[in-house]
């Protein structure tokens, strides 16, 4: 588990579930994506994301309020392989979804600054990556926040129909020299 000030990335639990295929089922949510998950389809994939923690001891953590105890959504980190189409795969990505009512405050930010201090100082990765929709201009402000810059190798996704909207996708990185030039994060221990 990690902790900030406000929040706590944690491994998943059952309560978590019906919360997360509420959000997967959200349009606002899913705007960047081709569709909206059923329950199943949400199900399966916090499954997935479970036992990949399970497995690794990291990944997409679920993301709880540390005030009330409140389910938000999901950040962290997943290592994409080399068969995956993404531009400089195999490579460590950093992701993000939160419930539409926990926008606009910093939870975002927050977490993905811990996810990446993780990624760099405990993992000991050197690059981190993250992608979206070119059309996603709110993720890549984040990207931007977090002090990472367009790799300018924009991509179709493979995972994306030929011909959707949402096909073309761009890449950001940040290494950590970059990070600690920058020092985007205070003191860093």
């Amino acid at each position: 588990m990690l902790e900030t000030k406000r929040l706590l990335l944690r491994q998943w639990e059952d309560a978590d579930y019906p919360h997360f295929a509420r959000m997967c089922a959200d349009p606002e949510v899913m705007r960047y994506f081709p569709s909206t998950l059923s329950e199943i389809e949400s199900n399966h994939l916090a499954d997935k994301i479970r036992a990949t923690i399970d497995q690794n001891g990291w990944g997409f953590w679920a993301v709880e309020l540390k005030q009330t105890g409140e389910f938000i959504g999901f950040v962290g980190i997943h290592m994409v392989d080399g068969e995956s189409g993404i531009p400089n795969a195999p490579l460590m990505e950093i992701s993000w979804r939160l419930a539409k009512h926990h926008w606009h405050k910093g939870y975002a930010t927050e977490a993905a600054e811990q996810a990446m201090r993780y990624a760099f100082f405990v993992l000991g990765i050197e690059d981190l990556f993250a992608y979206t929709s070119k059309q996603n201009i709110p993720s890549q402000m984040l990207m931007k926040r977090l002090g990472m810059t367009n790799t300018r190798l924009d991509f179709n996704h493979p995972k994306v129909p030929d011909g959707h909207e949402l096909q073309n996708h761009c890449l950001y990185r940040i290494d950590k020299q970059a990070l600690m030039a920058g020092n985007l994060f205070g003191s860093i221990k």
